[in-house]
This record gives C-alpha cells, sequence and structure tokens, in this order.
C-alpha cells in the first residue's frame, strides 16, 4: 500500500489532553480519533495492528479447545435480573428501553449470556468440559476515561466461558487458559507481562488473576516481593504488618487541640505514627449507615476489602451534627450503637496506642483494645506497603509498582449457574449445576499497553508480530526514475513474498518522511535514494536501532524477507 493513498493524518503537535506517553503517540500517529467521552475511531493503521491480535488470540483459544460464538451487545435485562447484576452492578451498566418499554442493557461482560446460551444445550455431564469465546464490543460506562485506548466506555474484548462438573476439573483448565495467556502476550510482543493475584469484584468467584504489563503510567497498584515470585493487585495483597506492640500502660484521656490529623497528634505526643490508631469512616450507600475502620496510624485503608468484608458499597462519609462523630478525634471508645466498627489486622497484639476520645480536642493514651473493648474480630482491610511482610516467604520484603491491566481470569464457581437454573444430568442421574470459569482480554488496550512499553520519543517500536506492516519503503526523491524503479521492484518483490510493505513516494523532504515512519512504527524501514543508489546499495534499518545495514541493491529484497521471517518466527 502507498502512504498517499492511507486515509489517516498525522500529527506534528500532541493534543493538550494526552496523560501518557502511548495516548499522545497514537492520537499523533493518527491511530485513533475521539468521538465522544472515551469513544474512540479506529483507524486502518489501528484495525491491522487489532486485526493481528485477534488473529493470535483465536488461535491460542482454538488451541486450547476453545470454540468461538458471538453474543449480542444488547440484552434484555431479563437476562441480567436473573443473575442479580442488574440491580447489584451501579451506573457502570448502561440501561435503556427499546421502543415496546422493555428494560435493556448494554453488555459491558457476558457471563449471563454465555450461560444462557449453554444452560439449554449442554444438559449432560458427557458434553462437559467445554469453553466458548468471542471477541465483540462491549460498553462500559467508565467514569474515569484516560490514556486514549487504556480506559475507554466502548471497547473490544475476548471473553471466554468454561463449564465444568468439578472443581478439580476448572482448576486444571484454570491453569491451561493461565499458560495460553503467557503465549498470547509473548506472541504480541510483550513477555514482561505478568500475571498477579487480584479480587475478583463484581465478577465473582474465589480465585483470579490479572496480567499486568508493568509501567509507571499504570493506574494500577501491583505488590510484588524481593526474595520470592509472590505478586498481587493491592486489591488483593494482604497487608502484614510488623512493627513494636508497645508496653501496658493505664488509660489517659489527654487534651489535644487542633490535632485532627495524624501528622499533627504525632506531633503534639512526640510518638510515631506506628503509636496511633486512627479512624476512617464511610457510609453503605442503600442505608447511609456509618461504618467507621480502625487501622494502625500509618496504614491506608483499602476500600476493596473494606466493600468485600462488609458485602456492601460504601462511600466517604459525611459527617453531619446529627451523626454523633467528632471528625478528627473518633475512636473505639463511646462510639454509637448505629456505628458499624471494622478493626484492621495491624492493631492485634498492640498494647499501647493513641485514639481519639470522640469528644472535640481531647485523645486516649494507652488505649488497649483487648483491654477497652473487650474480644473483638480483627480483619484486614489496609493496604499493603513498602517493606510489609510477604505472605508468602515471611521476609520484609514487599515492594510496589504501577501496571496496566491487559487481561484477566477467573474462577466464576456456580455463580451464574446457580441464578439462572443452569443444570445437567451428572452420571448418577442428578440435576446439577455446572461449574464456571471466565477469562477476558482487552483487545484495544492491549494494542495501547504495546505502544506504551515499546516506543522512543518520536514514535511506537511495533512488534513484527503485530506491526501495521512488516516494511516501510521511503523513497527519497521518488520523482529520479532510478529511485521509482528500484522501489517499485522491490515493492513488488517483498508482496509476492507475503511482506507487508507501506510505501511512501510522496513528493516530501526526508526530514518529514522519517518522522512519519516513526509514528508509523513500522519494525523495518528501507531507504531508497539518489545517493544510495550511486553506490549501488540500498539502506536497511530496524524501528528499534538494532539493524543498520547497507546492502546491494539485487540482495535487498532477499535480506530484508528472510530478516522479517526470522523475526515473525521469533514471536511464533
Amino acid at each position: 500500500m502507498k502512504l498517499k493513498n492511507l486515509i489517516t493524518k498525522r500529527y506534528k503537535e500532541t493534543p493538550a489532553d494526552c496523560v501518557i506517553a502511548s495516548q499522545a503517540l497514537m492520537m499523533r500517529g493518527g491511530y485513533i480519533k475521539p468521538v465522544g467521552n472515551g469513544i474512540f475511531t479506529l483507524s486502518p493503521i489501528t484495525k491491522r495492528i487489532t486485526a493481528k491480535i485477534e488473529k493470535i488470540i483465536r488461535e491460542e483459544m482454538d488451541r486450547i479447545d476453545g470454540q468461538e460464538v458471538l453474543f449480542p451487545v444488547a440484552m434484555p435485562a431479563t437476562l441480567w435480573r436473573e443473575s442479580g447484576r442488574f440491580d447489584s452492578i451501579g451506573s457502570e451498566l448502561l440501561r435503556f428501553k427499546d421502543r415496546s418499554g422493555q428494560d435493556m442493557v448494554l453488555g459491558m461482560t457476558h457471563e449471563e449470556a454465555a450461560t444462557h446460551y449453554a444452560r439449554d444445550i449442554a444438559d449432560s455431564y458427557t458434553q462437559y468440559p467445554f469453553m466458548i469465546y468471542q471477541i465483540q464490543t462491549k460498553f462500559r460506562d467508565e467514569p474515569r476515561c484516560r490514556g486514549g485506548l487504556i480506559r475507554v466506555r466502548e471497547f473490544t474484548m475476548k471473553d471466554a466461558y468454561s463449564f465444568h462438573t468439578t472443581q478439580e476439573d476448572l482448576e486444571r483448565y484454570y491453569q491451561v487458559v493461565y499458560e495460553a495467556y503467557n503465549r498470547i502476550y509473548a506472541r504480541c510482543g510483550v513477555p514482561e507481562v505478568i500475571a498477579v493475584a487480584s479480587d475478583s469484584g463484581m465478577m465473582g468467584g474465589k480465585v483470579s488473576h490479572e496480567y499486568m504489563l508493568l509501567t509507571p503510567v499504570g493506574e494500577d497498584t501491583i505488590v510484588l516481593c524481593r526474595e520470592c515470585d509472590y505478586r498481587a493487585n493491592m486489591e488483593a495483597a494482604p497487608c502484614i504488618a510488623h512493627g513494636e506492640t508497645g508496653e501496658v500502660a493505664p488509660l489517659e484521656k489527654v487534651s489535644t487541640p487542633g490535632t485532627k490529623t495524624i501528622e499533627t497528634l504525632c506531633e503534639f505526643l512526640h510518638i510515631q505514627p506506628t503509636q496511633t490508631c486512627k479512624a476512617v469512616v464511610y457510609q453503605e450507600n442503600l442505608t447511609d449507615r456509618y461504618v467507621v475502620a480502625f487501622l494502625r496510624g500509618d496504614l491506608d485503608i483499602n476500600e476493596t476489602k473494606l466493600r468485600n468484608y462488609l458485602k456492601a458499597e460504601i462511600h466517604p462519609a459525611e459527617i453531619t451534627e446529627d451523626s454523633a462523630l467528632s471528625a478528627g478525634f473518633i475512636g473505639p471508645r463511646g462510639l454509637p450503637e448505629s456505628v458499624r466498627v471494622v478493626y484492621d489486622e495491624s492493631l492485634r497484639g498492640v498494647n499501647w496506642v493513641a485514639t481519639g476520645a470522640n469528644e472535640p480536642d481531647a485523645h486516649y493514651v494507652g488505649f488497649n483494645i483487648a483491654r477497652e473493648m473487650g474480644d473483638v474480630e480483627y480483619v484486614d482491610v489496609a493496604k499493603a506497603y513498602d517493606g510489609g511482610i510477604c505472605p508468602v516467604c515471611g521476609k520484609k520484603s514487599i515492594y510496589t509498582s504501577r501496571g496496566i491491566e491487559v487481561g484477566n481470569i477467573f474462577q466464576l464457581g456456580k455463580k451464574y449457574t446457580e441464578s439462572m437454573n443452569m443444570t445437567y444430568v451428572d452420571s448418577d442421574g442428578t440435576l446439577k449445576n455446572p461449574i464456571m470459569g471466565c477469562y477476558g482480554i482487552g483487545v484495544g488496550r492491549l494494542a495501547a499497553s504495546v505502544c506504551e512499553a515499546h516506543r522512543d520519543d518520536y514514535g511506537p517500536i511495533w512488534p513484527m508480530s503485530i506491526a501495521p506492516w512488516h516494511v516501510h519503503i521511503c523513497s527519497l526523491r521518488a520523482d529520479n526514475e532510478e529511485v521509482a524503479a528500484v522501489s517499485q521492484k522491490l515493492y513488488d518483490t517483498l508482496t509476492q513474498s507475503g511482506i507487508e510493505v507501506i510505501w511512501d513516494d510522496r513528493p516530501v523532504s526526508a526530514g518529514f518522511m522519517f518522522s512519519d515512519a516513526d509514528l508509523l512504527g513500522v519494525p523495518v524501514r528501507v531507504v531508497v535514494s539518489p545517493k544510495g543508489l550511486k553506490n549501488g546499495t540500498i539502506e536497511i534499518s530496524s524501528r528499534d536501532k538494532s539493524l543498520q545495514e547497507k546492502k546491494p541493491v539485487e540482495e535487498a529484497a532477499a535480506f530484508v524477507t528472510a530478516y522479517v521471517q526470522e523475526e515473525l518466527k521469533k514471536l511464533s
């Protein structure tokens, strides 16, 4: 294809609202065009990239006996009411009515559709196990769109659903998918993607993993261990705190005027944050009931853990005069009975802390939870922190990093098959609910993540396996008859050999041409110029600068073909 016929436009300047490098490069390079908040048109360049990603995904899903289907984007709400998610999911789920007044939804995920499809078909144990998958458009009314294709509202996703008769079989197949995902990311040119334990969230299930591309611009915080292979999303990582328990001392109320923060309290009392107990206050969404979580003063609350423990959606509290809570001075003793109290594990066994006295400008020192409050339940609701104790090796070797989620896998269990009454006849003649697994990959997000991982200041560096084209021919002075003739022959020879080529023969300067080539990020660049042809050579280089060659004109096509085929073989 000739570049002058490509229906895209590249830009010199970066749009003002770009927040990460991949977004800026994809906007400048004409890969995406915003249509609305979190909604994009993908250009022909991006469609070529995502089509190759989809091909790799299909090959790996078929390799593990997946069967491709296509579920509808718009679904009647009755399906989602069966599972209970029509009411339990918030505004992320787009609800609407059709012309007859029937409640409808746009699919943000397709567990309900998969269960609906399979429940009247797979009615005997002899049909299990099986896996069905699709690559389909989805819509999630995301409130915080950012980063171009990294976080959007409309997106293309591969989602797969497996059905099993035993937990053991689900666990066996879960490992099969786990390895298939590793192959997908390696073939797409990002073998550095890692799997981390995660929280299942609205999907349900008890076991889940997210595949993360570690990058400083990632939205997710990943918890890792320097001494072993432990890694988890912050939402799922246990917080194992270490510190001094303190000496038992009498309880004393002290005046602490204006000390509404841990920082000011520590300064006033000349103590460390680890010697304090802080309160974080929320309200349950449905009832507005106050929830006070107490944890060690140097730690932060993990809202996902707290939600999971409460089994309720929550929001930061609005403390009013009627709440009987003294903001900045809240402590365990003397709270209203209507308040739900949660104690974090970091407070277990601590003999001495300073905490609020539930009245303005006053704190308790020497507070001992076991002595003052009796036998309370401790739960892990704090965020893991740098230097914390690893839950696997037990060393103080935890550290955090940032990452972009590029895939996820869940052991769903019977959440959907029970609620939607999917059954099969087992070998003993009884009716049972199958056990499900769920496996997703965002196609557009993966493309943008590859761009984020493999780029320089001038543009993407696409891996050969998913690059929009394999070779970019730059004809300098295409009005020169010899340049035009050599370029045409090279183009014809390469394309006949199965090499995908984009050819730039526009009458523009070398600098302009090379700038566009950088933004396109094609792995191999071939420069045909009057200067080179005068010496009987063609310049061949790779976008990542690892290859810089000058080859005789008659050898160039064979050299490029062999190089491309070798690079593709590495990623096959």
